[in-house]
């Protein structure tokens, strides 16, 4: 029996935990959030916007496609400065700069735009970033101080885009080559634990799932798709899968027994069924490629069985079992928007920088409030983190209140 200190030790250590765990499921440590599928937990958000809108704040950081990832009242993305590249640490509360590093020479792209295009990963204390050109840091998230850091040698023809993706005690890269189409470091050294194939990277970030009770890995490469345990690296599957410029980009969506990939470029999306052929997985095709969904760098939502997202002409909402178009608004204007959801709202960011918030229906598409937050190309997926909206364009970033 307790004591009534230890009781009340007891309770309070609970009330800790309860509290932390709270904390913990509005993070947004990596790229696509929490679960990697671009649903943030946020419930209490504003679906209007106020008139004037504007943001709490906004900062020039300079050049980048980066995200942003948010933990414990922080914001990491990256930008250019004195010609080279930027990991950022912002206060999420004013945008102050706590730290910045640089980590990699600049990277000029004359077509789409410089910088870089991965978002950071945060995990225990540590902070991961690759650079376009090859360069892995792993630093410090409190200081921004080198832990270790790897320069690798097969970028595709944009550069190196896809994050790291933690997956236990391994810190997970699509690097390519004889680097190996998924690489798996030690988190904390940076030493090598496996490989799987070499092909050429992609653009995507490698994408985890479980299926019947196992953890793999997917790698959506320059020109196919890989599936790897996440224990051993071991490949289970593969299939081609060629687009014009060798750009797969877009995450790929695991559910219910079922992975939805699509690509641009007027490629399309598949729905693979998964099974099990001894100690390998095999996939059919549910339905032939759809030109239904071509998502040339911008990923999908899914929620109630449907998917939502633009794609390199519209913002589309199609079923996800049957790849049915229910609906597709904004031809042209709403192409490259970006989309995120939360509470059965989504928030669609124009390549222009109109945001846009709609419930989340197959029934159309309403938006409940529109404002214009940024001008120039928009390309970066929004994050939402403690009732704000974290967006960008190529150089600056801003903040908008979403709390009611």
């Amino acid at each position: 029996m307790q004591t009534p200190i230890r009781h009340a030790r007891a309770l309070a250590g609970g009330a800790v935990f309860l509290l932390a765990s709270v904390v913990g499921a509005q993070e947004w440590p990596n790229w696509r959030g929490p679960n990697h599928d671009g649903i943030s937990a946020e419930k209490d958000l504003k679906t209007t916007l106020p008139e004037p809108l504007k943001p709490i704040w906004e900062r020039e950081i300079g050049s980048a496609f980066s995200s942003f990832t948010c933990v414990e009242g922080k914001v990491y993305t990256c930008g250019t400065q004195d010609k080279r590249q930027v990991l950022f640490c912002l206060d999420a509360d004013t945008g102050d700069v706590i730290w910045q590093t640089p980590f990699e020479e600049e990277y000029p792209e004359g077509s789409g735009g410089d910088g870089t295009r991965a978002t950071p990963t945060v995990n225990e204390g540590r902070v991961y970033i690759p650079g376009p050109l090859g360069t892995l840091l792993c630093c410090d998230a409190q200081t921004g101080k080198e832990i270790w850091k790897k320069r690798f040698k097969h970028k595709p023809q944009w550069g190196y885009a896809g994050s790291v993706l933690i997956e236990g005690d391994l810190a997970i890269v699509s690097v390519g080559k004889a680097n190996g189409a998924l690489l798996a470091l030690n988190k904390e050294t940076g030493k090598t634990v496996w490989k799987c194939g070499n092909d050429q990277a992609g653009y995507a970030t490698p994408y985890p799932f479980t299926f019947e009770g196992k953890r793999y890995i997917v790698g959506f490469t320059g020109k196919s798709v890989i599936i790897a345990e996440a224990e051993t690296g071991r490949e289970v599957w593969r299939m081609p899968w060629k687009t014009e410029w060798d750009v797969n980009a877009s995450s790929p969506i695991y559910h219910d027994g079922h992975l939805f990939l699509s690509s641009g470029y007027k490629h399309g999306c598949i729905l693979l069924r998964l099974g099990l052929e001894g100690d390998s997985l095999i996939a059919e095709p549910v339905y032939p490629v759809s030109d239904v969904l071509r998502s040339k760098f911008q990923s999908c939502v899914l929620h109630e069985g449907h998917l939502y997202g633009c794609d390199e002409e519209e913002l589309n909402c199609v079923e996800f079992l049957t790849l049915e178009q229910k609906w597709s608004v904004g031809r042209g204007r709403m192409k490259h928007g970006s989309v995120v959801l939360a509470n059965g709202y989504l928030y669609v960011l124009s390549e222009r920088g109109e945001l846009q918030i709609a419930k989340a229906t197959p029934d159309g598409f309403e938006p409940l409030s529109k404002g214009r937050i940024l001008s120039g190309r928009c390309w970066t997926v929004p994050t939402l983190y403690r009732g704000r909206l974290y967006a960008r364009n190529l150089e600056k970033a801003v903040c908008i209140d979403l709390r009611d």
